[in-house]
């Protein structure tokens, strides 16, 4: 499908910043979300299934919560090349957990990271508000199911299927290849009913790219947040920061603020990270940075110094 980008761009510049998630109301010309991570899985990249436990995942959400986060995303089956997980088991894995999180926290924004429509509309009957999709719609049915709904759908760039072994990944302008084919998704989206005040958008950071894409994604980041719908980045722990800092995984937390601190500058409103309590203080702080959130006080150098 060709896309003229100019004609799209025109379209969709108003197509909603501000927003409805669940029981949340987001203005995302003034804040910034923190989406927490919680893995129901034994081979997650970061915490190698600490979360794979129900009573662990939900706890895991639930403390997120408690440290600010204003949603929790819920995973059932890593992206990265691993075992074949059936439909019947991520179905198992998340919908209880996004159960637990609704009688807890209903005020508390859910979503569920799968690229199998079967396992969206599971999700969707339990109450999730999002669907979090790494492969851009790539199951056909994918933008059916959220068509029949009210959720919000995250559309990430990544190439060809989960879950297998893929080439080295090439790319002539990845910030330029990554920008058309969100933008060609999101008309494939709105073309099976999806309206685009229901999209989001990811740039993939890692997923099908090497350490020099995604520094790339991450510096020229503008040009993917004027799409006309929320900017999403998944930097957090990922291996282009382990590869640019020389730090292995469990040592990566001041560079995934880094990077995640870059991408908000550059117009990133949604930020999935593992570490919450520091995210949130560094979100905050870049918030205040840009005059989108007033300090929580006023004392230094504000009262009157008296010389004795």
């Amino acid at each position: 499908m060709t896309v003229d980008a100019g004609t799209v761009d025109a379209g969709i510049a108003d197509a909603g910043m501000l927003r409805r998630i669940g029981a949340r109301e987001f203005d995302f010309t003034r804040q910034v979300a923190v989406m927490a991570v919680v893995n129901r899985t034994p081979d997650s990249f970061y915490d190698h299934g600490a979360t794979f436990a129900l009573d662990r995942a939900v706890a895991g959400a639930l403390r997120a919560a408690d440290l600010g986060a204003d949603w929790v995303d819920i995973g059932g089956v890593p992206f990265g090349r691993g075992p074949a997980v059936s439909v019947a088991e991520e179905i198992d894995r998340v919908v209880p957990v996004v159960d637990a999180i609704a009688a807890a926290r209903p005020e508390l924004v859910v979503s569920v990271d799968t690229n199998r429509a079967d396992v969206a509309e599971a999700a969707i009957a339990a109450g999730v508000s999002v669907i979090n999709d790494t492969s851009g719609l790539g199951d056909p049915r994918m933008a059916e199911v959220l068509a029949g709904s009210e959720a919000q759908i995250v559309i990430t760039h990544s190439v060809g299927p989960p879950r297998v072994e893929k080439p080295p990944a090439h790319f002539d302008d990845v910030v330029g290849e990554v920008r058309g084919f969100l933008l060609e998704r999101m008309v494939r989206a709105e073309s099976a009913g999806v309206p685009r005040s229901r999209m989001i958008v990811d740039p993939g950071h890692d997923l099908d790219k090497n350490t020099l894409h995604s520094l790339e994604l991450t510096r020229r980041i503008d040009e993917l947040a004027g799409l006309g719908a929320p900017l999403l980045v998944a930097v957090s722990n990922k291996d282009f920061i382990g590869e640019s800092i020389d730090r292995q995984q469990g040592e990566r937390l001041a560079g995934s603020l880094a990077a995640m601190t870059a991408c908000i500058l550059g117009g990133a409103r949604i930020v999935r990270m593992h570490e919450i309590e520091a995210t949130v203080d560094a979100v905050r702080m870049t918030e205040a940075i840009l005059g989108m959130r007033a300090p929580a006080r006023l004392e230094h150098n504000t009262h009157p110094t008296h010389n004795v």
